[in-house]
């Protein structure tokens, strides 16, 4: 038992009043309030239960619609009562055998315990968490028990995101179900020395990179999660309204913290569910009333936050607050006590009773009135000690879980209270230090055994030894039943899908690779592009646009009535445009995501599409078109996950560079998202300076990804300036993809000589200084173009890989292609300095190893401007002058 805590003052425990800083509620004549609750309870009566509560509500609506004609002024609370939201009498019987789930998840937090304990044995810096997945357990196993339905090739499984902390708990499950052995738990978060040893060693949390067979969603990153589970649910609803898959009867269960409710991107969604009408998207909060270092809301509720946050954003609430032996108390609380009580009390003194015992919370709570105290009288101070919270009772989860997968027309939470570190004891139970809690001692271990009466001896117990059932017993039987009954094991990721055909790149994007004269931005070249992949009758299904409410700017709205626009429920209104050729077209089978100002929004619908081919075995190809500047800087956490959860699809950055945006200044000019894409490993990363070099690129990506079924996404940049574009011969695509070509060869009548690196939005001034250094200076000048610094180093270090592990030293393609060029070499970018640096240690070499050429970048590194381009180039030193003075006085050195 919990040492109890000196008791307090009776001043210190009288009951506790609302905060005062709030506006107080005017308050009913008592009298005419009895009478009208009277003649409310009759009307229940009169009409039986269910057609009562019918009657009362349409009342209800009736007299508050008669109240606002009236103007009586009255505004609606956003919190019920502090208590179930399913009454005992809606509770549906319980399918499940109560005694064997208890030991079963006994067993399940002891493994889960065992293995982080064990690690930090082994490498005390480890880490890991134990009171997240104790708090959580019950929560999980009713859904693999009773709810969590697996792909069995007729329904196509449900979609889990589970809370990352509380991955201990998965695996531990997996290891119950043989999916995983003693060898993996073993090597919880040590995947490198497990590898060499031949073994899976397992994630700290779910990352589909790592355990690409196991896990289906990264949630590592908090706040991720939620807004990612949400687009998950709107793409399913899109594939089922566009006929490209049956997504009916599957849900999409969201299990987060409380805590994480306090990330922005947590709630950015919510109203999107809600007016989408997401009944399919279900999300169970542990609010276990503790983040990190203590209280979620030390000194308010967060259970009655998030229940106004949610309610008001239009989801169906339940909450799942008092465990089964409350249910007693609450019947013979006649005169509310309890109930009042409950509402008065702050988290933080929540958080204080569980961290104590049953004598602790009879004193310091109960006796807060004669009333309350009288309430529990009958009871030892045991029997308050087993006073259970909701999400600590697999009966009264079972009954949310259940009201929550029958609601339709809305998006539920169900909001679970439980303990952080619940059955951890002194160390761990509602402590502050709970979540860093990583190490047990023998008596922590063995007080844990006999709490959970798990059948351990002493030096099983205190070596943190795995327990696992034996093969057929009844503890066994049951857990496999249960999962067989749902369909099979879940998390399961499937890494394949039947490839789609990509169409012949003459037909899609002719006019890129031959020149015809027109000047043409590459981003009116992408849209171009786009829509002729749009009509091929294979893969243009399957093409996901998604646009930021930038369609127009992007030059893109001529989709609008080409595809259409995804909105569920049609076009209720006829828009202002009706007779445009460029028709504001909005249709439940439309093509277009349009996601608003949100690219965090955006990014989530394009992580679904993008992963289609795993979570709904029907590959999909986005392409989510943004300022450049708004992509990586914003939502690069999200990029992130979506690398993880192994994407596949294209991201554009519009308006790419710092120089190209011109008037719209610093915080539009983006001089740093190709650096940023550089380093994510699966990312490949382009900057084309023509048309010829995007419809390469992009062929390129549709090959590897839709074809060859590889695990990475593409990002390219295109500007907004027209040029005129070259032809492309055959010849120069491999250059393209792999990172750099020849496009033009200077004067071969020179004996001076210099090598240009030009890319994207800056091509055209070294296109500039090459006709003035052989008219002028009679310097002979090769320009090369760049589509990719980062493609460059890649290849530079995979060379230099293979050369340390032993194989013959090759050059790199960087190195290949300037082969024995000659004079300095000059590369100028729209981008900052560093990512031409990127490649400086790949230089072509003498015989001592030691560049050949002197290599200078030039780079638009700061902030930017509002300005002409011409005058933005002239300040950051990119333009023709610089690179030319920077030739000039390369000779001078």
């Amino acid at each position: 038992m919990i040492q109890a805590l000196k008791p307090r003052t009776r001043q210190e425990t009288a009951v506790r009043q609302p905060p005062t800083h709030l506006p107080k509620a005017p308050q009913a004549d008592p009298a005419e309030l009895a009478e009208w609750c009277d003649a409310f309870d009759g009307l229940l009566t009169a009409y039986g239960a269910a057609q009562g509560k019918e009657q009362a509500g349409a009342l209800l609506d009736a007299l508050l619609a008669h109240a606002r004609k009236r103007h009586v002024p009255w505004k609606p609370s956003g919190n019920t009562p502090y208590s179930n939201t399913i009454s005992v009498d809606e509770q549906p019987p319980y399918p499940g055998d109560i005694e064997l789930e208890k030991k079963l998840s006994a067993i399940l937090r002891w493994n889960a315990l065992a293995m982080v304990v064990r690690a930090n044995a082994a490498h005390g810096e480890l880490g890991g968490h134990i009171a997240s997945y104790a708090s959580a357990a019950d929560l999980f196993e009713t859904g693999f028990n009773h709810f969590f339905r697996a792909d069995d090739g007729h329904h196509g499984g449900d979609l889990v995101y589970f809370q990352p902390h509380s991955s201990p708990g998965v695996y531990a499950r997996a290891f119950l179900e043989g999916r995983l052995g003693e060898d993996n738990l073993s090597h919880y978060r040590q995947e490198l020395v497990a590898a060499s040893q031949g073994i899976q060693g397992l994630s700290s949390y779910p990352h589909p990179y790592l355990m690409p067979e196991f896990w289906q969603f990264p949630t590592g990153s908090m706040g991720i999660g939620p807004i990612n589970a949400i687009y998950q649910a709107r793409f399913m609803r899109y594939l089922a309204h566009r006929s490209l898959a049956d997504t009916e009867g599957r849900k999409v269960w969201g299990f987060f913290g409380d805590g994480e409710m306090d990330e922005p991107e947590s709630i950015a969604a919510l109203t999107l569910a809600a007016r989408e009408g997401l009944d399919n998207c279900i999300f169970v909060i542990n609010c276990n009333l503790q983040r990190l270092d203590g209280p979620v809301r030390g000194n308010g509720r967060i259970v009655d936050e998030l229940e106004a946050l949610f309610s008001g954003a239009g989801w169906n609430v339940v909450k799942c607050l008092w465990g089964s032996e409350w249910d007693a108390l609450l019947a013979r609380d006649h005169s509310h006590v309890l109930a009042r009580t409950f509402a008065h009390t702050v988290d933080g003194e929540f958080q204080t009773l569980s961290a104590n015992d049953g004598a602790f919370n009879r004193e310091h709570f109960f006796n807060q009135s004669p009333e309350l105290a009288a309430l529990v009288a009958h009871l030892s101070d045991s029997d308050i000690d087993r006073l259970r919270r909701g999400g600590h009772d697999p009966v009264k989860i079972h009954a949310a879980f259940a009201s929550a997968a029958a609601h339709s027309g809305q998006p539920t939470v169900v909001l679970a209270k439980t303990m952080k570190g619940y059955g951890m004891g002194s160390i761990g139970q509602g402590r502050m230090t709970s979540h860093q809690q990583k190490k047990l001692g023998a008596e922590d271990l063995l007080a844990f055994r006999d709490r959970f009466n798990l059948p351990l001896s002493d030096a099983q117990a205190t070596s943190a030894a795995f327990l696992k059932p034996a093969d057929g017993s009844a503890e066994m039987r049951y857990l496999l039943a249960r999962r067989q009954a749902l369909g099979g094991f879940l998390p399961a990721r499937k890494g394949q899908a039947a490839p789609i055909a990509v169409p012949d790149l003459r037909a899609t994007a002719g006019f890129a690779l031959q020149a015809d004269g027109k000047p043409m931005s590459t981003t009116m070249a992408f849209v171009r592009q786009l829509g002729n992949l749009l009509k091929d009758a294979e893969l243009g299904p399957r093409i996901v646009p998604i646009v930021a409410d930038e369609a127009r700017t992007f030059g893109m709205a001529g989709l609008f009535r080409q595809v259409g626009i995804y909105a569920p429920f049609g076009q209720l209104y006829q828009p202002e445009d009706n007779a445009s050729v460029l028709l504001y077209r909005e249709h439940s089978s439309g093509q277009i995501l349009e996601e608003g100002i949100s690219e965090a929004g955006a990014l989530s619908s394009w992580t679904a599409a993008a992963t289609s081919y795993s979570t709904h075995g029907t590959a999909m190809l986005p392409f989510f078109i943004f300022y450049s500047m708004f992509g990586f800087q914003r939502v690069g956490d999200l990029i992130w996950a979506a690398a993880d959860q192994r994407a596949r699809g294209f991201l554009i950055g519009a308006t790419s560079g710092r120089t190209t945006l011109g008037g719209e200044g610093l915080q539009h000019q983006d001089g740093s998202s190709l650096l940023s894409a550089s380093t994510v490993p699966n990312c490949k990363s382009y900057d084309p300076s023509f048309a010829g070099e995007l419809a390469v690129i992009i062929d390129h990506g549709m090959q590897r990804m839709l074809q060859e079924q590889r695990d990475e996404f593409f990002y390219i940049t295109v500007t907004n300036e027209s040029v005129a574009n070259p032809s492309l011969p055959p010849e120069a695509h491999e250059g393209v993809i792999r990172g750099m070509y020849l496009l033009q060869a200077g004067s071969a009548n020179s004996a001076r000589r210099v090598q240009l690196l030009g890319s994207g939005a800056i091509m055209g001034e070294v296109l500039k200084a090459a006709a003035i250094l052989e008219r002028d200076h009679g310097v002979a000048a090769d320009i090369w173009s760049v589509t990719s610094y980062a493609e460059l180093a890649r290849d530079g270090e995979a060379q230099l890989e293979r050369w340390r592990g032993g194989a013959p030293a090759q050059p790199s393609w960087f190195a290949q292609q300037l082969g024995a060029s000659q004079g300095p070499i000059i590369a100028a970018s729209d981008y900052v300095r560093a990512l031409p640096e990127l490649v400086r240690a790949y230089l072509p070499t003498d015989a001592n190893g030691l560049p050949r050429q002197h290599f200078y970048t030039l780079g638009t590194d700061g902030f930017g401007r509002s300005d002409s381009r011409a005058a933005l180039r002239q300040h950051f030193a990119v333009d023709a002058a610089a690179i030319v003075q920077t030739y000039l006085r390369s000779q001078q050195a």
